[in-house]
């Protein structure tokens, strides 16, 4: 009984933690798994035991509140405060954060030295960094911690900024399934796929880190936040969806 109430305690504590929320992670990774080739997805499927991109995209954010994943816990986020125009101008943790995390994953995964048990752990890690760094509070300000300091109302309730972006706003955008949801918003073109893959992490990150300044200006503390909000920040959160699957998919052909 003790041991399922300590079980319990760390699944609340990673769910407070999360970006997007357990279907925010499904879906972009239903995205990716959407665009990768049947070669990449074998071999990805090999390495998770069976699993899909969907079973394990949760995974890391209750395994950074365990002892041997403690490491990760600042690697679901960057911050780059009021006064730091970009991430690359910005001061960074010591202890890593979501882009330096998900370029070393990279190379550690490409360098096929890892052991299979090594392995499955850094693509389970990858698969639910690239949703992360989607997230607008995932790149907020340091000062603010990412929106849990800014306090809102949605729809009448009194919220951290951080919880309304992890999954009530996606809930209120659309109550869809994950499968849902990448039959809705996965209809990209060819031309407009290439031009969401290009670029790296690094480039990727800017554009989260200019939603974030741009949620936090109509987001101000003690906001009632509604039905504007929502119509506001739906298109944007099927945007970062999509672009999500689509470059963690190409990461993941990169590597297999």
């Amino acid at each position: 009984m003790k041991r399922f109430f300590i079980i319990a305690i760390a699944m609340v504590i990673g769910l407070q933690a999360q970006a997007w929320g357990p279907k925010g992670h499904d879906t972009i990774a239903y995205i990716a798994e959407k665009h990768l080739s049947k070669r990449c997805l074998k071999n990805i499927l090999e390495v998770l035991d069976g699993h899909s991109l969907v079973y394990v995209s949760n995974w890391l954010d209750n395994a950074s509140h365990t002892e041997e994943y403690a490491h990760t816990k600042t690697w679901h986020y960057v911050n780059v405060d009021a006064d730091e125009g970009s991430y690359s101008q910005s001061v960074k943790a010591e202890t890593g954060d979501v882009v330096t995390a998900i370029n070393d994953i990279v190379t550690r995964l490409k360098s096929g030295e890892l052991s299979p048990e090594a392995e499955k752990a850094e693509l389970m890690m990858l698969i639910h960094l690239v949703g992360d760094m989607h997230c607008p509070m995932h790149a907020g300000y340091k000062s603010d911690r990412g929106g849990n300091n800014t306090q809102v109302k949605y729809f009448g309730k009194q919220r951290k900024l951080h919880s309304v972006w992890d999954s009530e706003i996606v809930e209120s955008a659309h109550h869809w399934s994950y499968s849902e949801w990448q039959e809705q918003v996965d209809r990209a073109s060819k031309r407009e796929q290439k031009a969401i893959a290009y670029g790296t992490p690094n480039d990727w990150i800017e554009e989260t880190v200019a939603l974030a300044r741009d949620v936090y200006e109509n987001s101000t503390t003690g906001k009632n936040l509604s039905y504007d909000y929502v119509a506001r920040y739906a298109p944007i959160i099927e945007q970062q969806f999509l672009k999500g699957g689509i470059r963690l998919a190409k990461l993941l052909e990169e590597i297999y």
